[in-house]
């Protein structure tokens, strides 16, 4: 009997090997946003983020750039474990803070799977928390953010001033020519900011900020081209309280395999771009002494025959997490122009200049 037991054994662990990945929820055109349960988790879909990232400025006037994202990965693990261990879903968090006055990025990064009360991405609305990171929508419609680490933290106030710009075609945002290569996608563009930061420039005493952010969320499961190595990609804060999102997804060789913008004016018209009318241009370009990567910190982004100038607030805002995502990235505060006129604040993010970015 023990050694049929063991046979047994052998034979479920041989047949849990060779069993099939559980199949990613796909992301299909036609599929209406629903708020506000759209606002919160979606485990059945491969990768997810809440992604958020804006300027801030202290009593004395010093403006900082600042980003906050958490993540979340539905693993390979099978789902119908019982296992309260299972690593089931994988929740990340990044944060960073851009100050010109050290030179560099001040960021931390945490990871953990999901589980235990934790860590972990709710359905239903925004509520995702790794340890003592969290970030939640209450039922007035703010987001409360809080960041608690060694290098910076946070507590902040997210307060929506306009509606959700919905990216792409009604949220279903393509980042391919193949259908299937595609997000849910929706902005929060020209969030209010309230709250206290404490950094390294601080002296690890916390200061009152104030500022404007843009939130993005998106989710997928299969998001990326095979032959894609990244992305360029920007959100702008417009002064006259418009919204500019912009992005290209980049071959290997360096083509541009998609790219896609959208423009929302201050009454809430939206204007999209196609991929032959998106157009980045590097105009200054800084080589990181950490990694050797070579990133196009300064653009012009071009939509259809109309140039935006983006600027960085400083050329060292890469942001190494390889201890979480795997990936290097720089993620910065830029500010936008056009025909030499100051016209809005916000984040460029390029990803997949050091390695091919892998999802």
């Amino acid at each position: 009997m023990r050694i049929l037991r063991s046979l047994l054994l052998l034979l479920a662990l041989a047949a849990n090997a060779l069993a099939a990945p559980p199949a990613f929820a796909p992301v299909v055109p036609g599929r209406a946003l629903a708020f506000p349960a759209d606002f919160g988790a979606h485990p059945d879909h491969r990768t997810e983020w809440w992604y958020v990232t804006g300027w801030l400025r202290t009593p004395d006037g010093k403006p900082l750039g600042f980003q906050v994202t958490f993540f979340r990965s539905r693993s390979e693990h099978d789902p119908a474990n019982p296992s309260a261990f299972a690593p089931t879903q994988l929740i990340i968090g990044h944060a960073a803070l851009s100050d010109p006055a050290l030179g560099h990025l001040v960021h931390d990064q945490r990871s953990a799977r999901a589980g235990f009360g934790l860590a972990y991405a709710q359905t239903g609305d925004t509520d995702v928390k790794l340890d003592d990171w969290s970030m939640r929508r209450g039922a007035d419609g703010r987001y409360r953010v809080v960041v608690r680490s060694g290098e910076l933290s946070y507590t902040l106030t997210l307060t929506p001033t306009q509606k959700p710009m919905l990216q792409g075609e009604n949220g279903y945002s393509r980042k391919g020519r193949q259908p299937d290569h595609a997000s849910y996608y929706y902005s929060e563009p020209h969030l209010r900011v309230d709250g206290n930061v404490a950094w390294a420039g601080s002296k690890g005493r916390s200061q009152a900020v104030t500022g404007t952010a843009w939130l993005d969320h998106e989710w997928s499961s299969q998001v990326l081209d095979p032959d894609a190595a990244g992305w360029d990609w920007t959100g702008i804060n417009l002064d006259d309280g418009g919204a500019l999102m912009a992005f290209r997804i980049r071959s290997k060789s360096g083509a541009t395999l998609w790219a896609h913008a959208a423009l929302r004016d201050a009454q809430g018209r939206v204007t999209q771009y196609g991929p032959d009318q998106v157009r980045f241009a590097p105009q200054k370009t800084w080589t990181s002494p950490r990694t050797n990567a070579t990133y196009p910190v300064a653009a012009v982004l071009t939509l259809d025959g109309s140039a935006w100038r983006i600027d960085a607030l400083q050329a060292d805002q890469e942001l190494d997490s390889r201890r979480s995502t795997g990936a290097v990235y720089w993620e910065g505060a830029v500010t936008a122009s056009r025909d030499g006129r100051p016209v809005g604040r916000g984040y460029l993010e390029l990803t997949g200049y050091v390695a091919a970015m892998k999802l």
